[in-house]
């Protein structure tokens, strides 16, 4: 599944757009599947319990998902994880 990431996950994943073999179809699913593919951008993406961290924002299809949410056959996934600045 193709997943396009902002922000700091980039410096992570190396570009704007992976391509991660995702094992489910929900939003956690595809989280796991950049977590595993891509170990840097955990931390940025889970807190220590393991749960989506609250500012972290999904997009699927341009709209705001949820961790439970139901990803369909190529939909497009975006990842927004917090931003810092001001």
């Amino acid at each position: 599944m193709d997943v396009t990431v902002y922000g700091p996950l980039r410096a992570a994943t190396g570009s704007k757009t992976v391509e991660v073999p995702v094992d489910g179809d929900t939003v956690g699913a595809v989280i796991a599947a950049l977590v595993d593919a891509y170990p840097r951008t955990e931390s940025q993406l889970v807190d220590e319990a393991g749960e989506l961290r609250p500012s972290v924002r999904v997009m699927i299809d341009g709209d705001n998902a949820e961790y439970s949410d139901r990803v369909p056959p190529g939909a497009s996934v975006e990842i927004f994880p917090a931003m810092r600045g001001g």
